[in-house]
């Protein structure tokens, strides 16, 4: 037996199949590596910065701090970073709760419902993923000015949610498609209703595929900057992103301050990241199965 297994090559093929494989795991190691340093380098320079004064700064910018100036978190707080932080996170929450139970109710209709004209809505709500938001930056300013809501936390809330429904709705409903049938029809079988249906088999059983969405919406909407400063203009409505502008000067600028601010921008999201991983990419693994 042995020599017939040495005829075909199977122990030098294994042999070679292993050596392909740790060759393979070193190249993604090292490709993961050199991107996670591409990644993380930026961020920890901008936080050995806001433990700096501007001076220090300029002089040297590559170095640990000589005087570590907390201070300076403490003072951005109190210049407009805390009111700029409430008006995100009211955006933020707000955005997510409307888009993914919007997006949920559209995609549940969409996959598990026959009706004329279907594959018409599916087609053109994908077509939104092809415009940026960019584009429709001037009709979107008239419409929210004729409307009454500028410089309110609606002129916000409304496009983002506009925006991100046709992503979010797709992967939602690629997530529903892979349900089984049994399971609805059982269901149905013992009197539960569509809506029944909905929030008590196909919300529970979507976990990863709706934390998945609720990480996307809040990346976006935390850290969009163009409609935050054209669709808003006062200060007590500013988000983070925009508001961080009023630290610089035109003529003087506490980049330690500026810094720090920055800083407390992205906690928020780290922590989102690191406390959600394990449903972010299973939802995104298991989103995309089905088209």
């Amino acid at each position: 037996m042995l020599e017939k297994l040495n005829k075909f090559n199977i122990f030098s093929f294994n042999k070679e199949n292993t050596l392909f494989s740790y060759i393979g795991i070193i190249f993604s190691s090292f490709v993961l590596l050199l991107l996670f340093l591409l990644v993380a380098y930026p961020l920890f320079w901008m936080i050995i910065n806001s433990f700096k004064a501007t001076r220090e700064i300029y002089s040297n910018s590559w170095a640990l701090p000589s005087n570590w100036l907390f201070s300076n978190y403490v003072e951005a707080w109190n210049m407009g970073v805390s009111k700029y932080f409430l008006n995100s996170t009211l955006v933020t929450i707000s955005t997510v709760i409307i888009t993914v139970s919007a997006s949920a109710l559209c995609a549940y209709g969409l996959a598990r419902f026959k009706f004329f004209g279907k594959k018409i809505i599916l087609a053109y709500i994908a077509a939104g993923l092809m415009f940026p938001p960019q584009v429709s930056l001037i009709p979107l300013y008239k419409m929210i000015q004729s409307i009454g809501i500028y410089d309110t936390h609606l002129a916000l809330i409304l496009p983002y949610t506009a925006f991100r429904i046709s992503l979010i709705m797709l992967l939602i409903r690629s997530f529903f498609l892979d349900i089984p049938k049994e399971i609805e029809e059982s269901a149905y079988l013992d009197g539960c209703s569509r809506l029944g249906i909905f929030f008590r088999i196909f919300l529970p059983l979507s976990r990863p595929i709706i934390v998945t969405s609720m990480v996307l919406i809040a990346y976006w909407a935390w850290n969009e900057f163009l409609f935050a400063i054209v669709f808003v203009d006062s200060d007590s409505v500013k988000t983070i992103t925009a508001g961080l502008l009023a630290f610089r000067d035109a003529l003087y600028t506490n980049w330690g301050v500026l810094m720090a601010g920055l800083v407390i921008s992205t906690i928020p999201i780290i922590m989102l990241f690191i406390f959600l991983q394990k449903y972010f990419v299973r939802g995104l693994a298991e989103g995309g199965i089905k088209g």
